[in-house]
């Protein structure tokens, strides 16, 4: 019956109905009837279990400190050498997420990674200093990587959009910007809450989503914020996705902008 076609083999003497959805949920169940005892969720998987979504979602990547004598397919399973640290999330064992963050620093670039930093830290998944600490005193694979982008990483960034335009300015040697910071006039009343902050020089870099083209009071607010920052002698630099096909124009938008107020 089972070699009929109702059934879906997922691993040696695991299967799935055919009209069952294999969902990530349904996938991790199955790995975990393939797996030994004991493995925890690592790499990119444990972002999605987090839900943070990047890379495929198969295979899907284990941990473990025991010999392993059987890989099934579909997973890959990573043998560490020393303690493995685990916490429980989503009903899952998993490593922890500073693990995770120099763990996926083999598997991504530079901008991706800070992607996934600045959202493990705004999601509470882990503290900036506990990330910054952990990248400075390990010397596991993709440390280096992870050194090279934790101190970039900041509190609060509201998109991964916004991490990518940090990135691109951070690339061109411009110098950080603050991050989501609220702005006041001259007498102290709140304009706005900002994306990338030049409080010196007041130039406002921010990241306009394609929701905002959608929604027209949404529009209508941020042409009345964007007047009310100029009035107060604010430049305010928007930034689209559409811009990113170009980033060059994106770091000479910018950087004239900051070269005028200097």
């Amino acid at each position: 019956m089972l070699e009929g076609r109702r059934f879906v083999a997922l691993h040696r003497g695991v299967y799935r109905t055919a009209e069952t959805e294999p969902t990530f949920a349904l996938l991790l169940a199955a790995a975990r009837l393939a797996l030994p005892p004991g493995v925890a969720v690592s790499h990119v998987t444990n972002l999605r279990l987090r839900g943070f979504e990047v890379g495929p979602v198969v295979p899907l990547h284990f941990a473990t400190n025991r010999p392993v004598h059987r890989r099934p397919s579909g997973i890959v399973l990573h043998r560490y050498k020393h303690e493995l640290l685990l916490q429980v999330v989503g009903g899952q064992l998993a490593t922890p997420a500073a693990r995770t963050f120099v763990d996926v620093a083999t598997q991504l670039d530079d901008r991706r990674l800070l992607r996934v930093g600045d959202w493990l830290v705004k999601n509470g998944h882990v503290g900036l200093d506990e990330l910054r600490d952990f990248c400075r005193e390990s010397h596991l694979d993709g440390v280096r990587r992870g050194r090279r982008v934790a101190p970039l990483v900041r509190e609060r960034v509201a998109s991964p959009r916004e991490s990518d335009l940090r990135w691109t300015l951070h690339r061109a040697g411009l110098s950080p910007p603050e991050v989501n910071v609220e702005i006041y006039d001259d007498h102290g009343h709140w304009l706005a809450r900002g994306d990338l902050v030049y409080r010196r020089q007041k130039v406002l870099v921010e990241y306009d989503g394609w929701q905002h083209e959608r929604d027209a009071r949404q529009r209508q607010w941020d042409h009345l914020r964007r007047e009310q920052l100029e009035a107060a002698g604010w430049r305010v630099i928007v930034v689209t996705a559409a811009d990113f096909q170009h980033p060059w124009r994106i770091v000479a938008r910018v950087r004239q902008a900051l070269l005028a107020r200097r």
